[in-house]
């Protein structure tokens, strides 16, 4: 039997029940939910607060009849162009799946809603137990990470095109500092999840009667994966902030050059000019080519500095 309705007027859940099994989805959880859930469960009132707080760490929580679990994943935030963390809370026992999030994760909506309208979908995913059905909800979670970290990628791999030409500035920097953000908050989730996966297999064999030691430990390799893609990224992200502030020095040496080289070479100009405005008697003061003997005067000097700065590789 399949119920797609709420199960209590104004409650955010909904349940699916296949062979004795039931999932149960809540989106997202407040107190109502959470007396309902205490109500009809044995949940401790902690792990049900947990549920409603603030993103918690990653963690395993263990009892008699049930297990309870918290997760997060990376999830990016098109307004605030930003990697930020979601939490998914999940409460196993022997004949239910109970998953509390706010519905931002794709994956897990879609693969309920799978179960919900699809009966080989129900059969697949529900008909093996309660720990297999966490493997396929983490599976699909840990999946969603892959294209966000391509994302990651290919954003370094623009930075590096661009890096080299002349007009990456300002926003190149505040490009980079935003993708190694991403990077450090990514990691921030994922080194948890590490520990948490790979603990999962041997505390979920009560619940199953089946081997997914195979399963669990492929989870645990993605995560790896990600992680030392992670790490590799992190220095990738580093050695182009290194570089930028390196060209943008050298950026701003250039100029810094090329300025106090026009002042040295206008500097010949203000003295003569400054002597021959003085009230002695100068060297072709009262010819009627003065102007131009001075002209030629400050270019011959000039001429003779860009000669000697061109000699010793200044300019």
């Amino acid at each position: 039997m399949v119920t797609g309705k709420t199960l209590k007027d104004k409650l955010n859940l909904e349940q699916i029940t296949w062979n004795g099994f039931t999932w149960i989805d809540v989106v997202p959880s407040s107190p109502r939910e959470a007396e309902y859930l205490a109500a009809h469960f044995p949940f401790h009132p902690l792990d049900l607060d947990d549920t409603m707080s603030r993103i918690q760490r990653p963690k395993i929580d263990e009892y008699s009849s049930y297990l309870f679990f918290v997760f997060n994943f990376p999830r990016y935030n098109k307004e605030e162009r930003a990697l930020i963390s979601s939490q998914v809370s999940a409460f196993i026992g022997p004949d239910y799946v109970v998953t509390l999030h706010n519905g931002e994760l794709k994956p897990l909506v879609k693969l309920f809603k799978e179960c919900q309208l699809d009966e080989e979908s129900r059969k697949e995913y529900m008909g093996h137990g309660s720990a297999y059905l966490l493997y396929r909800i983490l599976d699909r979670l840990v999946d969603y990470c892959l294209p966000i970290l391509s994302k990651v990628e290919d954003n370094l791999e623009s930075i590096e095109d661009i890096l080299f030409k002349e007009k990456a500035g300002g926003e190149t920097t505040q490009e980079i500092s935003r993708i190694r953000r991403d990077i450090i908050v990514f990691r921030r989730i994922i080194w948890p999840m590490r520990s948490v996966a790979a603990s999962l297999e041997p505390k979920l064999r009560r619940f199953t009667t089946e081997d997914l030691s195979v399963y669990f430990g492929d989870l645990v390799d993605h995560l790896d994966r990600i992680w030392d893609d992670l790490g590799m990224y992190k220095e990738i992200g580093e050695g182009l902030s290194d570089t930028t502030y390196i060209l943008s020095t050298e950026r701003t040496n250039e100029v810094i050059r090329l300025l106090t080289v026009i002042a040295t070479i206008m500097m010949p100009i203000t003295v003569v000019a400054s002597v021959y405005g003085m009230n002695v008697t100068l060297p072709f003061q009262n010819s009627d080519y003065a102007f131009l003997y001075v002209i030629l005067i400050t270019l011959a000097i000039i001429g003779g500095m860009l000669y000697f700065f061109k000699r010793i590789h200044i300019i």
